[in-house]
């Protein structure tokens, strides 16, 4: 089921490029989209007790970054859906998901972020927020959001982080997606006034009941994003390598008498690339499968979560840093619309994501001085 997952993946891949290339609207084509659901990618991750394919970690990794290979936006859009769906396929009780997953595996957008406050009502909250970066709520059925809930005045407790899930009818579009990355992704602003959120459309966002599928969701939200992240990463930097290398064979620099390819000068730099690469690559993998084996063996922990979400960090800041390289290395050829400046403008806007910045990293010196204090007084 893996190798069809991958195969299909990399068998749409100049069609997804082909439209990524003619695109001039805000959002993916509606054909790519169909393409991708016909596929089964939208559901590599979700349960497959709802109808998902519930792949491991690591092939759930190659097939998000196959398709951002292809296109950056479409890698994002098919991730962040992927993700929302299978985590209210795993931690939302029966009478949800029969609603939500009842046509098979839906097209999710959302922000995780707290932005919006939950009133207690009966069977649920009224959820009232504003919320940013909804990529691919173009293509939704559901629209993600986070909140927290309201405690009544009077009552004793503490506000819960929850993360809910509605019909994308509720939600009010803003249309201010306009950026120098990810351009076709639409992850647009968008309100949610008084809407209705039963609570079994809601779960605790740090500490998920899991329902259904395996022991791999016990890892949590952040660690499985992560995965999405560092996958949209890996894509976008392979594919722009992989077009450096092409034009190579046949550029040749102003006054020089041989191509890029035959330039030491050249050859060095394209070898620094592709290690820098294939380097933080490896860790991804590395972190990725020790926290899949943590989960599999019932211990997951927060030092192997807190290291795949470094990983990730790493990878796409490297990321960032080798498709620059390759941007320069290429030229005037990567200064005219094209793979490679796609994958400049993709990988930046990438950047800015809370997946990128420095909240993972710190969690993770937080855990390397932690264990090698424990180390040290092992050692004394």
């Amino acid at each position: 089921m893996a190798d069809s997952h991958l195969s299909a993946a990399r068998e749409l891949h100049s069609f997804i490029d082909k439209h990524a290339v003619d695109n001039d609207g805000p959002t993916i084509a509606e054909p790519v989209i169909r393409a991708l659901a016909d596929a089964g990618l939208h559901g590599v991750m979700t349960p497959q007790a709802v109808g998902g394919s519930e792949l491991t970690i690591t092939e759930i990794l190659d097939v998000y970054a196959e398709i951002a290979r292809a296109d950056g936006s479409t890698g994002w859009c098919l991730m962040a859906s992927a993700g929302v769906t299978a985590y209210f396929g795993a931690y939302s009780p029966d009478d949800f998901t029969d609603e939500m997953f009842a046509d098979g595996v839906p097209l999710a957008a959302g922000q995780f972020a707290p932005n919006g406050l939950g009133t207690p009502v009966d069977g649920g909250f009224s959820l009232t927020g504003d919320y940013s970066f909804g990529s691919g709520i173009a293509h939704a059925s559901w629209v993600g959001a986070g909140m927290f809930t309201v405690v009544p005045e009077g009552q004793d407790g503490n506000p819960q982080l929850l993360f809910c899930v509605t019909p994308a009818a509720n939600a009010q579009r803003k249309g201010n997606w306009d950026v120098l990355g990810l351009q076709t992704t639409a992850s647009e602003d968008y309100t949610l006034d008084d809407v209705f959120i039963p609570t079994g459309a809601t779960f605790d966002f740090f500490a998920p009941t899991r329902y259904r599928g395996g022991p791999l969701f016990d890892l949590g939200v952040l660690a499985l994003t992560a995965i999405g992240h560092a996958g949209f990463a890996i894509g976008v930097a392979r594919r722009a390598l992989d077009e450096l290398a092409s034009i190579a064979k046949t550029k040749q620099r102003m006054g020089a008498v041989t191509s890029l390819a035959d330039s030491e000068s050249f050859l060095l730099d394209l070898g620094q690339l592709e290690s820098r690469y294939y380097s933080a690559c490896a860790w991804v993998y590395e972190a990725a499968c020790a926290a899949e084996a943590a989960a599999l063996a019932g211990k997951p922990a927060n030092n192997e979560i807190n290291a795949v979400r470094q990983a990730t960090v790493h990878v796409t800041r490297e990321a960032a840093d080798v498709v620059r390289g390759a941007y320069l290395a290429a030229g005037s050829s990567s200064l005219r619309r094209g793979p490679i400046e796609r994958c400049f403008r993709d990988i930046h806007a990438g950047t800015q994501h809370f997946f990128a910045g420095n909240a993972g990293t710190l969690d993770f010196a937080r855990d390397v001085l932690t264990n090698a204090s424990g180390q040290a007084l092992e050692n004394s």
